[in-house]
Formats: C-alpha cells, structure tokens, sequence
C-alpha cells in the first residue's frame, strides 16, 4: 500500500502506528466494508490495479527515474517497525526522486506486501501475473510541507513499486532488514536497523517502468499517488522470500500474511510505459547488478522477442525475392510474345560460321 495518513492508523503513515479507536481501526479481512467508512476506497481511481501491456501505452516524455541521497551510512539508524499491517522501515528525507517526474519528491518510508506459503502476494499484477512479493517506497511531493499536508493534493504523492522474485541467491540488501524481523514479531514492535544503500532494494534498472495516477492501497485511500511501477523484478533468495511471509504476526497474533489490497478497476485510466512493451516483458534481473551482468539478463530476457523480429526480417526478405523472380518471369513471357507476334518482323540470331570464327 502507498502512504496513508499516520492520524487514520493506515500502514504508509510516516511515523509510528497508533491505534485510534473506532473508524481508524481497519484490517485486510473487513475490505469490503473501507468503502462506507473510507469513502475514497470507493472511488474511480483506486489502486492496485492490473497492468496489461498490450495496451500500455508508449510515452517518450516518462524519463529515467532518478534517486538522490538513498546510499545512508551505516551510522545512520533507521527505525524498523511492525505496525499490524506491514513491516516499515521509515527513511529520512534526504533521500529523494530528482528525476522521472515533473517535480521533486522526499521520501518517507518504504513497506512490502506479501502473500503466503501458497501464494503469491504483490499488489499490482502484470498481465494477471501475480509476484511473491512488492515494495513500496514512499514519497511527497516538496511543495507541500510535510506527508500528512501533501496526500490530500492529487499531485501529493510518488509512490515507486518493484516486484520481488525468488532467484538462485541471497540479496544483501534486503538481508538489512529480513534479519531483523524475527526482533519485532508482534504489532507495535520497533527495532533500530544500521542505514545501508536503500536503492539497492530496487531494480538496478529504472529505465523502464509503468505509470498510472491512483491511490493508497490502505485506508483512507487517497487518491493522490502517482504511480511508478518498475518493469524489472528484484531477486531474493527463497529463504528470505520464506522469512517475510512467516515472520511476523498481525493485529489479532495471527500470522502477518496475504496483506494485499484486491485489484481495483480502471475506470477509463491509462496506464503509460516508458518503453515499448510490444517487445520487452517484465524482467527478472539479479539484484543491484552491474552494467555487464544487466546486459546480459536483458539479451537473455529479450531473446523470444529477437527471434521473433528476425523471423519477420527473414519472411519479408523472402517475399521480396519471390516477387522479383515472378515480375522477371513475366517481363520475359512479355518480350517473348512480342517478338512471335506478326505483327513485328522477326529478329533471327544467324550462328557465326568456322570461317568468320578463324577470321
């Protein structure tokens, strides 16, 4: 879920949770009720949604998204909380979006959703594919004064999310804060975590992504956020994949799991991509990797689709060559006609003699 309001008690509020009574207490399993005591969460631009690459479309102007101040020192200590709904690890506000979009954002704090032993559990799916796992980093746009002044602005919040993948190996990164959380098992738990490179939590390509104006996936559901939805998956281990949806326990000590929002519609809303998704599909790429290793999951990832435009190179090029050969064979037969025609006086080809040959 995106950033929610920290008075409202929702999972992206960027301080502690605090549990308010009545109203302000909300839970994955009462989703059908956020809509009468919530009204955003019923309106026309909720989120998650589902992205359907065939008809996102191309935008040229959706930049690189670029990242400012995310590599903390380990001095820095970041405080890791369960808050009933999540695990959030909240950010100061040196670190920023400086690219990517039309005006600068600072971010606030970053939370995961997650499914269960059995199933997957991102909020956004692509193509109806659904991942293990989400991240989201939450940000608020500068010209307002704080979190809370700038979510109720449509132009309020920058929410980035990456699905998370299980691949072949352990990723440091989120190692940072996986292992900490068997130290905040039940709600309202907190822990102070070394600060580390934030942006290694996120695909090492933010080139490509997906872009869409909805809301908090949380109560009160704003429908403030700007979504940036990366195209690249982020690698983790199983074990840690294991860890996240087994660790912690919820608001009423059950286990902390299949903490997703179900898709919303789209209500007419078009969802952009910063590339053409005709010919990439999502990826799987290790994570933080470097240039060369990037290169190669790209050729990888991207093979089915090379194949495919050299077929079409290879049938065109056919086609050409067996409508040249038809047009020669007919200009011939055409040349032909006419010289049988009795109409025209008729050219013989006389072969030279043995004489003029030795001549």
């Amino acid at each position: 879920a995106a950033a929610a309001a920290a008075s409202h008690g929702a999972e992206d509020a960027p301080h502690s949770h605090e549990r308010g009574p009545g109203q302000d207490h909300w839970s994955y399993k009462d989703r059908p009720e956020w809509a009468s005591r919530y009204p955003d969460c019923g309106g026309a631009v909720q989120s998650p949604i589902n992205v359907d690459t065939a008809r996102a479309g191309f935008s040229p102007q959706l930049r690189p998204i670029q990242l400012s101040g995310y590599s903390l020192p380990s001095k820095e200590r970041l405080k890791l909380k369960n808050n009933g709904h999540t695990v959030v690890l909240e950010l100061p506000e040196s670190l920023a979006i400086t690219g990517g979009y039309a005006q600068q954002y600072r971010a606030v704090q970053l939370h995961l959703h997650w499914g269960s032993p059995a199933e997957p559990g991102s909020e956004h799916t692509v193509d109806d594919r659904r991942f293990p796992a989400e991240i989201h980093v939450v940000h608020y746009n500068t010209k307002y004064d704080n979190f809370e002044a700038a979510m109720v602005h449509p132009d309020g919040l920058a929410v980035l999310g990456a699905f998370l993948q299980v691949g072949p190996r352990e990723n440091p990164y989120y190692r940072q804060i996986l292992e900490h959380l068997y130290e905040i098992q039940g709600e309202g738990e907190e822990v102070f975590v070394p600060g580390f490179n934030v942006a290694g939590l996120l695909p090492a390509n933010l080139n490509l992504y997906f872009r869409y104006n909805g809301s908090l996936t949380t109560p009160p559901c704003y429908q403030t956020v700007t979504w940036t939805v990366f195209n690249q998956t982020v690698q983790l281990s199983q074990d840690q994949i294991s860890v996240l949806v087994t660790a912690l326990r919820g608001d009423d000590d059950s286990p902390l799991q299949n903490n997703f929002r179900e898709l919303q519609k789209l209500h007419g809303r078009h969802v952009l991509a910063s590339f053409q998704t005709t010919l990439t599909s999502v990826k799987q790429m290790p994570p933080g990797g470097g240039s060369s290793s990037e290169a190669g999951a790209e050729k990888h990832s991207s093979s089915f689709q090379a194949g495919d435009v050299l077929a079409v190179l290879f049938g065109v090029l056919f086609a050409v060559t067996a409508l040249a050969f038809l047009l020669y064979i007919h200009k011939h037969r055409s040349q032909t006609a006419r010289l049988d025609s009795p109409t025209k006086s008729k050219v013989i080809y006389t072969a030279a003699t043995t004489e003029e040959n030795t001549a």
